[in-house]
């Protein structure tokens, strides 16, 4: 009976993950509205901007306000505001219209992505934790493996790529009605939840700093390669559109593959060495990259970044959850808050790209980040966790 509950009580949850994976569709959104509303690169790389800045604005105060409105509440609140982003390319869609969603696309994917994992906390032991958010991340990132095969299929056979929300408003739906209905006990906080400030404050901590910024720099990393991969098949390949908006189903493919190696690795070797050895690996395929001509070669660095860097996110964020369990809230919204990682890089590629007059800009830009995470893997200490 125990366990039928447990099961029933997970499954909602791990839902919410999979309507997370939902942000990345921007990656592959910017390839197809780039063509649409003919775009630069630097205007382009704004569009996933839409979606990540609020990362960077709500995160902190949802994390303040979560106790007294409750965490599942507040995941029920993000899946409204995605519901609502998943509606509007059904009804209406040109520029402002796709404007218009990817921002309450971000601002449900960010309240989903602070409360998200508390509300997990309820449910599994902290034993158990690094296993279930890494479970989490592979669920998210069946979803974005899917996300491009959806809306290329939709663009392909119905000529119209924003006809895929049809289907990403019947999911959200679901999990909304599924999670509504479904009662879970939310642990008592034995003190008040520290304030705005007092949150901001924790960054005073070393290893809330490192990890503030290595979530800052992963996410940097994973949205710049999703963003990426369809552009460099284009320019190294030749690739028409549709084909090459699939080279982002590889990526997601390769990261879901690592999500699920990442479970048993991380019970096998210790946190720290994980982390060490696979920046190690993705800043040695990042420097191939430079050089990487032709789909296959291009594909086969791709998938190494992609799966190397695939539980980095969960190491990090484990490490400093486990550091001060008392403010698992604060620092959750917090750390999230370093998902804005997503709105600040791929201009910055864009941006570059353009200067450059290629990719190989966007790819130093990615580099960068790579290179902090390294720096933070030999940091962040193994008795942190």
């Amino acid at each position: 009976m125990q366990k039928q509950r447990f099961v029933l009580q997970l499954f909602p949850i791990l839902s919410g993950f999979f309507i997370m994976g939902f942000c990345d569709l921007v990656g592959i959104s910017v390839t197809y509205a780039k063509l649409q509303f003919n775009w630069s690169e630097t205007q382009a790389g704004f569009l996933p901007s839409l979606v990540f800045l609020w990362f960077f604005i709500v995160s902190v105060p949802v994390a303040v306000k979560m106790e007294a409105f409750g965490r599942k509440k507040m995941v029920l609140l993000a899946l409204f505001f995605t519901l609502l982003a998943t509606l509007i390319p059904i009804i209406w869609f040109n520029e402002i219209a796709c404007y218009i969603t990817f921002i309450l696309l971000g601002i449900g994917n960010t309240i989903l992505q602070v409360a998200l994992n508390p509300l997990l906390t309820n449910v599994v032991s902290q034993k158990q934790l690094t296993s279930y958010i890494t479970l989490g991340q592979f669920i998210k990132a069946i979803s974005s493996f899917t996300g491009p095969i959806i809306v290329g299929f939709f663009s392909l056979h119905y000529g119209s790529w924003e006809k895929s929300f049809y289907v990403y408003t019947a999911i959200t739906l679901l999990s909304f009605v599924w999670l509504l209905n479904t009662q879970i006990k939310e642990s008592v906080p034995e003190k008040k939840s520290a304030g705005f400030s007092a949150t901001l404050g924790l960054l005073s901590d070393k290893t809330i700093l490192l990890s503030f910024i290595g979530i800052l720099c992963i996410v940097g990393v994973d949205v710049g390669m999703n963003t990426l991969t369809p552009k460099l098949l284009m320019e190294r390949a030749g690739l028409a559109k549709e084909a090459a908006t699939y080279g982002a189903s590889w990526y997601f493919a390769a990261r879901t593959i690592g999500t699920v190696c990442g479970v048993f690795l991380l019970s096998k070797f210790s946190k720290s060495k994980y982390f060490k050895i696979n920046m190690l690996l993705v800043i040695f395929s990042l420097a191939a990259l430079f050089f990487a001509t032709g789909q296959a070669s291009v594909l086969l660095l791709v998938c190494v970044i992609a799966f190397c860097s695939s539980s980095i996110f969960a190491v990090i964020y484990t490490l400093a959850i486990v550091s001060k369990p008392q403010m698992t809230n604060e620092i959750s919204g917090l750390l999230i808050t370093g998902v804005a990682g997503g709105a600040i890089v791929p201009p910055l590629m864009g941006i570059a790209a353009d200067i450059n007059g290629s990719q190989q800009g966007a790819i130093v830009v990615i580099l960068l980040c790579a290179t902090y995470l390294l720096y933070c893997a030999y940091k962040l200490k193994v008795h942190s966790a």
